[in-house]
């Protein structure tokens, strides 16, 4: 899976290696998985219908998730074991 952004930087989408090579020739280029994830995964979007134009405005609100500091299982038997 590549990670790819149009040239003008309004299109990012994630495809298969194959589809990715067929954008590039078309003037997709590369970016990296970190500015999808922040640009599409992460965010909420909000499609709102203005009652006069009946027109969709969409408006995009923060990320959907924040990350938190657990410790995973493995940290966890790690610390258990480093203590005895």
């Amino acid at each position: 899976m590549k990670c790819m952004m149009s040239v003008d930087g309004s299109n990012i989408v994630r495809v298969s290696d194959d589809k990715a090579s067929e954008l590039y020739h078309e003037g997709f280029r590369y970016v990296s998985k970190s500015v999808w994830k922040e640009k599409v995964r992460d965010v909420v979007t909000e499609v709102i219908v203005d009652e006069e134009t009946d027109q969709r405005v969409v408006s995009i609100n923060k990320p959907t998730k924040t990350k938190s500091n657990k410790m995973s299982k493995a940290e966890k038997r790690h610390l258990r074991k480093s203590n005895k």
